[in-house]
């Protein structure tokens, strides 16, 4: 027997399991209930979400950029293609401006993206179009 166990009515229990079951329980419990509580507009956790993508590609983290495409996305596009068709570091910026969403589940987002062309920095719009699918909200290849 060590310190994270003890005898209890003749039999062992083990605190560690009983707490990582607890633990992941209420991790579960309230994941669901911020989903569930989640009661901004469309517009607001679709903006959230894109600006959240639009940093990791200005950092370079390509592979939590990926993650944000559509499952139908990921399914015909793996994370090894996508990476080598991006230039890392060509971003310098990225600002959501705002997200449209006209139907229930689609909604178009558009960005101003900084970047340097020929020594010059420019900004250019860019217009995404976003889903949702399950409780979340995912940006589709096009």
């Amino acid at each position: 027997m060590n310190s994270l166990s003890t005898q209890h009515d003749g039999k062992q229990v083990d605190f560690v399991g009983g707490m990582t079951k607890a633990a992941a329980a209420f991790a579960l419990i309230g994941i669901t209930a911020c989903t569930l509580m989640d009661s901004r507009p469309p517009e607001e956790k679709v903006a959230a979400r894109a600006q959240e993508r639009w940093d990791a590609l200005v950092k370079g983290d390509l592979k939590s950029a990926y993650a944000y495409f559509s499952p139908g996305t990921r399914s015909v596009m793996d994370l090894a293609s996508y990476e080598s068709s991006i230039r890392r570091g060509f971003w310098k910026a990225a600002k959501v401006d705002k997200a449209v969403c006209a139907a229930q589940q689609s909604c178009d987002v558009h960005v101003t993206i900084e970047y340097e062309f020929r020594g010059a920095t420019t900004k250019s719009p860019l217009r995404e179009t976003w889903i949702q699918e399950g409780s979340n909200w995912w940006l589709v290849q096009k």
